[in-house]
C-alpha cells in the first residue's frame, strides 16, 4: 500500500465512513472496503489493523454478510464494531442470540481498565450502543472485558491474537470516549506511528502532480465549490500554466458567487493558471423550462454542464490529463469502495465528457473526506471564505427550488439565501450549524401586504446540525433571528409573501429541499 494503512472493511453499516473519519483524526491513514474483498488481496495490502463495521443483519441467519476464518489469522489487529463483534465471535466459535432487552442510545459501559483498548478510560464510560442481537457467550481464547447491565460481553479481547470485539460505537460522538478507544487501538494494538498529516500531503501531492504532468496540459472544470476549488490550486502550484480551468456558470449558483470565484481565479487572483468564464445560464433556464420532476432537472444541468465544458474543451485542443475534485465519501457512494452504496446521480464519479481529448485523469483529491480536503485548502492558502462555504450540490439551486427552474424563481431565492445567509452571520450563528439556505417551494398563497392582497410563494429556510452529513437534525435557532429573516425577506425579496422554517430530521428528510 505504501503508506501506513488501517482498513475498515464494511458490512453494510451506517456509520462505515465515519469509522474511517474517525481513524484518519488519529493522523492514521484508513480505507472502506466492500466484505466481499478477497482476503489474498488483504494479505497483499499489509494493513496495519483491520476494522469490521456494524451492519444491519444477524450475522446467524443464513445470507447473512461474512467473512471466513482466516481473517483473524493472518497475524493482523482486527476490531470488531457492533456486527463486525457479533460477526467475530460467531465465526470463531462463540454464541450470538436475539437480545431479550434491546440496548439502543447512550449506555453506561463498566471496562477493565486493563485491557489494551480501555487504558486511562474511567469505569463506567458513557458509549452509544444500537443493537437488537447479543453476545450471549464469548469465543474460546477471548476474555470479557466490558459489560452493560443488560449485556454480559460488551467488549471481549484475544490480546495473543490482537483480536478485540465492541458491542458499541466508538465512532460516534455519543460515546465519550471513543476517539481513546480507536486511539487505543490504532497506536497501542496496531502500533501504528500516526504520519498522515494534511502538510505531508500537500507537498507529497504536489511532487507526484509535477512528476506525472511532465510538461503536459491540464483541464479542470472549476465549479467554485470547495473541492474543484482546492483541486485547482493544487495543481496550479504544482504546474502554474500548464493548466486551463474552465467555469461554467449556469446561473444556479448563490448570489453574486460567479464573480466571487472569478475574483479569486481569475486574471486579478493569485493563482498562476488559465481561467475562462462561461456565461451559460440563459442556455440552462431554456432547457429547464417546464421540467418539474427532480431527478430530471437533475440529469438536464448535469448532462448541459458536460455539453458546455466539451465545447470549450474543444476550443482549447487536445490536453493530456483532466482533472476532477473528486473526494473518498464520492469513490464510496458510487460503488466504488465500501459496501453502502448509495448512487448520487451528481457525483463526479463517472460523470465524464464524451468528446474531451484527454489522455489520463488526475483526482489529487481522492483520497480525502472533505475535512480533510478544507485542512489541505487551509495550507495551500486559500481565503476562508472557500475553504468554509456551505456545501452546496452540484445541480446549484437547481435543487432547492421545486417545481419549474425559471430566471425570475432564480432571483427569488438567491436573494432571500444572500438575506438568510446575513442574518444567520451578524447573529454569529455561522460556525454553529453545519448547513443553512432558503430554498423555494412551488406554494403559493394569499398575503396582504400595505392594503393590497397579493398571491405570491412561500419561502423555506433549512438550517442542520450534523457530524457526518449521513443523519441530521434542524438546527435550534432563535426565533427573534427568524424573525429578523423573515421580515428582511418579505420586504425586500420582490414575489415572497410568506416564510416558513423546515423542522425535519434527516431521515426522514433529506438536507436538500428535493
Amino acid at each position: 500500500m505504501g503508506r501506513e494503512t488501517v482498513i475498515v472493511l464494511d458490512f453494510g453499516g451506517q456509520y462505515n465512513q465515519l469509522v474511517a473519519r474517525r481513524v484518519r483524526e488519529c493522523n492514521v491513514y484508513c480505507e472502506i472496503y466492500s466484505y466481499r474483498t478477497d482476503i489474498g488481496k488483504i494479505r497483499e495490502m499489509k494493513p496495519k489493523g483491520i476494522i469490521l463495521t456494524g451492519g444491519p443483519n444477524s450475522c446467524y441467519e443464513e445470507g447473512a454478510p461474512t467473512c471466513t476464518r482466516e481473517l483473524f489469522e493472518l497475524g493482523i489487529p482486527v476490531l470488531g464494531l457492533c456486527y463486525g463483534a457479533q460477526l467475530m465471535q460467531h465465526v470463531l466459535g462463540g454464541k450470538v442470540e436475539r437480545a431479550a432487552v434491546k440496548e439502543y442510545g447512550k449506555t453506561e459501559v463498566y471496562v477493565e481498565p486493563s485491557s489494551p483498548l480501555f487504558q486511562d478510560i474511567e469505569s463506567p464510560t458513557v458509549c452509544w450502543m444500537s443493537h437488537n442481537d447479543y453476545i450471549s457467550a464469548a469465543a474460546p481464547g477471548f476474555s470479557i472485558c466490558a459489560r452493560t447491565d443488560n449485556c454480559p460481553v460488551a467488549a471481549a479481547e484475544n490480546r495473543e491474537k490482537q483480536l478485540y470485539a465492541i458491542q458499541f460505537h466508538p465512532e460516534v460522538l455519543h460515546t465519550v470516549k471513543g476517539k481513546e478507544i480507536l486511539e487505543n487501538f490504532v497506536y497501542g494494538v496496531c502500533r501504528c506511528s500516526g504520519d498522515w498529516r494534511m502538510d505531508s500531503f500537500v507537498e507529497d501531492s504536489i511532487r507526484a502532480i509535477r512528476e506525472k504532468v511532465g510538461d503536459g496540459r491540464v483541464l479542470c472544470a472549476l465549479s467554485g465549490g470547495v473541492d474543484s476549488s482546492v483541486a485547482a490550486v493544487l495543481l496550479s502550484k504544482a504546474v502554474g500554466k500548464q493548466l486551463t480551468c474552465v467555469f461554467v456558470d449556469h446561473g444556479l449558483l448563490r448570489k453574486n458567487e460567479g464573480d466571487e470565484v472569478e475574483a479569486v481565479f481569475g486574471p486579478s487572483g493569485a493563482y498562476d493558471l488559465n481561467f475562462i468564464r462561461v456565461n451559460a445560464r440563459q442556455r440552462y433556464y431554456k432547457k429547464l423550462a417546464g421540467v418539474e420532476e427532480p431527478e430530471a432537472k437533475r440529469k438536464i444541468i448535469g448532462e448541459e454542464f458536460i455539453r458546455v465544458f466539451e465545447e470549450e474543451a474543444k476550443k482549447i485542443g487536445a490536453v493530456d490529463f483532466l482533472v476532477q475534485g473528486t473526494i473518498y465519501p464520492d469513490v464510496v457512494e458510487s460503488g466504488l469502495g465500501g459496501e453502502s452504496a448509495v448512487i448520487k446521480s451528481h457525483h463526479n464519479v463517472g460523470g465524464l465528457p464524451d468528446y474531451v481529448d484527454f489522455k489520463e485523469i488526475i483526482e489529487p483529491l481522492r483520497d480525502l473526506f472533505k475535512d480533510e480536503v478544507r485542512k489541505v485548502g487551509l495550507e495551500l492558502g486559500i481565503p476562508e471564505y472557500l475553504v468554509f462555504r456551505q456545501p452546496f450540490p452540484g445541480p446549484g439551486l437547481g435543487v432547492r427550488i421545486v417545481g419549474e427552474v425559471t430566471e425570475d424563481k432564480v432571483r427569488i431565492v438567491q436573494d432571500a439565501d444572500a438575506i438568510y445567509r446575513e442574518e444567520i452571520a451578524k447573529a454569529g450563528l455561522d460556525q454553529e450549524i453545519d448547513q443553512y439556505f432558503a430554498a423555494l417551494t412551488n406554494m403559493r398563497s394569499v398575503g396582504v401586504m400595505g392594503d393590497e392582497r397579493t398571491y405570491d410563494y412561500a419561502v423555506a429556510l433549512r438550517a442542520v446540525r450534523t457530524v457526518d452529513f449521513m443523519t441530521a437534525e434542524a438546527a435550534e435557532i432563535p426565533f427573534a433571528v427568524l424573525q429578523r429573516v423573515m421580515g428582511r425577506i418579505i420586504n425586500e425579496v420582490r414575489g415572497v409573501n410568506r416564510v416558513v422554517y423546515d423542522l425535519t430530521s434527516k431521515p426522514p428528510g433529506t438536507i436538500e429541499f428535493e
